[in-house]
C-alpha cells in the first residue's frame, strides 16, 4: 500500500457532486426506506472503500483508454446531477432511470471505480467497484422502488436476486 494521486483525484470526482446535497437537499425530502441490514451495511463500507482504496493503492501501469471510459463516465454522471438541478432537486431524479440504465446515479460511480482500476491497473480498486456493485446497486434499486420511480420492468429484473420469483410476482404493479 501506498499513495496513488490519481486514484484520489478519481474518487473526489465521484464524491464532490454528493456534496451539493448539503446545498441543494431534494424537494421534498426523499422518504426513509427501510433497507436490509445487512444490504445497508455492504452499501457503507462499498462506499468508504470506494473512496479510501484507490488512494492507497499504488497504481501499476496505466492503460490510457480506461481513463476514456472513467472520463465518460463522470461526464454522465455530471450530467445526472444536472439533471437532478434542473428538475428543481426533486428526490425521484436522484433515481430516475437514464434510457435503459434503471438507477444511473448508482451504476455509474461503479463504472467510474471499476474503470479506474482497471485504467491504473489495482486489482483492490477493481475489489472495491464490485463490493460498490453489490451494495450500492441494489439498495438504489429499492429506493427507487419504494418512493415510485418510473421504470420497474428494469428494476425488477436488478432485484431478481434479492427477491424470489413468487415475491416478484406479487410485487408486480397493477395496469
Amino acid at each position: 500500500m501506498g499513495f496513488s494521486l490519481l486514484g484520489m483525484l478519481v474518487s473526489v470526482a465521484v464524491l464532490a457532486p454528493n456534496l451539493l446535497l448539503l446545498r441543494f437537499p431534494p424537494r421534498p425530502s426523499v422518504p426513509v426506506v427501510v433497507l436490509p441490514r445487512p444490504l445497508a451495511w455492504l452499501e457503507r463500507v462499498s462506499q468508504v472503500s470506494c473512496l479510501v482504496v484507490p488512494s492507497i493503492a499504488v497504481p501499476g501501469a496505466l492503460i490510457w483508454e480506461w481513463g476514456v471510459i472513467v472520463a465518460a463516465g463522470l461526464v454522465a454522471y455530471y450530467a445526472l446531477w444536472a439533471r437532478y438541478l434542473i428538475h428543481h432537486r426533486r428526490g425521484s431524479a436522484l433515481y430516475a432511470p437514464f434510457g435503459w440504465l434503471p438507477v444511473p446515479m448508482a451504476v455509474f460511480p461503479f463504472v467510474i471505480s471499476l474503470g479506474a482500476g482497471a485504467w491504473v491497473s489495482s486489482p483492490w480498486t477493481c475489489v472495491a467497484a464490485i463490493l460498490l456493485a453489490a451494495g450500492h446497486v441494489p439498495c438504489a434499486v429499492i429506493i427507487a422502488r419504494a418512493i415510485g420511480v418510473n421504470g420497474t420492468v428494469i428494476e425488477r429484473r436488478c432485484l431478481s436476486r434479492l427477491m424470489t420469483t413468487s415475491d416478484l410476482l406479487h410485487s408486480a404493479p397493477h395496469r
